[in-house]
């Protein structure tokens, strides 16, 4: 079942009918639908597809060995025996005979950085293997497609050799709840708000685990058969997903991503607490967790300044990777061994506070959901991060869960999932509006989106501006 990214589909139809190629990268986390993505468009609107995915690493991975599966996948569409060539020139220049045809061809190579990263000249070779072959072919959109999006960047997006060559990058995100909802299909809507939070607050909006759920089922059995039995889906995703997108870097990356496991922090506070230098290589491993999509950079403007905030906090953006290093991770041996017993997700020690986090996080990766409920058009969005005020001399700590600016307003927007939200909320929020620090030209609004039971005196109170709850996200 094929959900969503319609804007996507249609920014691809728009390449067609060009007297020469296309260049298409399409980056995202593991599982998200890209490679699912391609194979719609063509399935859609091309006569031919080409699909060769590189190997997955692995010990005694070589340059050579992805030659030759790449010559061998290019012999099997050709319908002959595979020659084996001793460079990727040669191995461009076999795939650029398959190519000859005035049809409509969609040609994706998938895990590029599996395929291409074990030689440094992999970019240079293709770059022009694309200037002098691949463009010349009109109705041909080239995809180059992975889940190691810093590798794209850099080898791709961001070189000089490849500047103004691209015609489109894609850059896929989680579905949105709605999405998520229809995924799920009859049975999926009539669940309850909760319960769809809740699931989504373990797996998120991604595709793949999407299509493992059973929705006729409890979110508690989803749960256990996902990721706490042995051959569950969702049991040893983490480590195959990880270690194939980071490789020898994994557990540099794994390390900073557990410091994040608490809460947001600076790149400072991460080096500290993990005894390392806030240098270009803590940069690098900061951007890597960021553009592979486990982790988000907030900055935002600054309310006083309207200049960008100077400092950027991170955070664990994706649901399934806090929820594993939190409550899977630790149980491992248990549920290797079918001992461990689980029968709610109530069960979980502290899991209320993190569920709290996990639907702050569903918010945030729907923005663009978000903006018209609080009246906003995106296009006058100058900033909407979380936003988090450093104590000072004259100034209080202050941390909000997401502060929207335009040119003229400043709106507080309070994320809460609780059973029962009551009055209290109110002097929580207003606490935080009275240390935050602002421009006089600002006019300041309030929001609430929440999950759970409101007390009426809330909204009697009218205190906050907006009052949103959860369900409006699936609607």
């Amino acid at each position: 079942m094929f959900v969503g990214r319609e804007r996507d589909l249609k920014d691809l139809d728009a390449l067609w009918g060009r007297d020469h190629g296309a260049l298409v990268t399409c980056r995202g986390r593991r599982r998200i639908g890209k490679s699912t993505l391609i194979e719609e468009f063509a399935a859609r609107g091309a006569d031919r597809f080409f699909c060769i995915e590189g190997l997955a690493p692995r010990k005694g991975m070589t340059d050579a060995v992805q030659r030759r599966w790449f010559c061998e996948k290019v012999a099997e569409y050709y319908g002959r025996e595979a020659v084996y060539a001793p460079t990727w020139s040669l191995a461009f220049a076999q795939l650029d005979e398959l190519l000859k045809s005035d049809r409509r061809t969609v040609v994706l190579l998938d895990e590029i950085s599996w395929l291409g990263g074990y030689n440094p000249d992999f970019a240079g070779y293709f770059k022009e293997a694309w200037d002098r072959k691949f463009r010349k072919h009109p109705n041909l959109v080239f995809v180059l497609c992975g889940s190691v999006s810093a590798w794209i960047a850099e080898n791709i997006l961001d070189s000089i050799g490849f500047v103004g060559r691209d015609s489109l990058d894609i850059e896929l995100k989680e579905l949105t709840p709605l999405q998520c909802q229809q995924m799920l299909g009859p049975a999926g809507a009539r669940m309850s708000t909760r319960e769809k939070i809740d699931l989504l607050s373990v797996i998120g909006g991604v595709p793949k685990y999407l299509e493992d759920v059973r929705p006729e089922l409890s979110v508690d059995e989803n749960v256990r058969r996902m990721c706490f039995m042995p051959r569950g889906i969702l049991f040893r995703e983490f480590d195959e997903t990880f270690n194939g997108v980071f490789g020898r870097r994994a557990k540099t990356r794994g390390r900073i991503l557990r410091l994040l496991m608490s809460g947001s922090k600076s790149a400072s506070e991460l080096a500290e607490i993990d005894g390392k230098t806030p240098n270009g290589s803590y940069a690098r491993a900061l951007k890597d967790l960021r553009m592979a999509g486990y982790v988000a950079g907030d900055g935002g403007l600054n309310p006083c300044t309207g200049e960008p905030s100077r400092e950027e906090r991170f955070r664990i953006s994706d649901n399934y990777t806090r929820f594993y290093l939190h409550y899977i991770e630790p149980r491992r041996q248990m549920v290797e061994k079918d001992a461990f017993e689980f029968s709610s997700l109530e069960q979980l020690k502290g899991l209320d506070a993190m569920f709290g986090l996990q639907f702050e996080n569903l918010v945030l990766a729907n923005l663009q959901t978000l903006f018209p409920m609080l009246g906003l058009e995106e296009s006058l969005v100058l900033s909407a991060a979380p936003f988090f005020q450093r104590a000072t001399a004259g100034r209080e700590k202050c941390q909000i869960d997401l502060m929207i600016q335009t040119q003229r307003t400043l709106m507080v927007v309070e994320i809460k999932r609780r059973r029962e939200i009551g009055h209290e909320i109110i002097d929580e929020v207003d606490a935080k509006i009275r240390k935050l620090k602002f421009g006089p030209n600002l006019s300041l609004r309030t929001a609430l989106v929440y999950d759970g039971r409101l007390s009426p005196s809330v909204a009697a109170d009218r205190y906050f501006d907006f009052l949103i709850p959860a369900d409006r996200f699936f609607a």
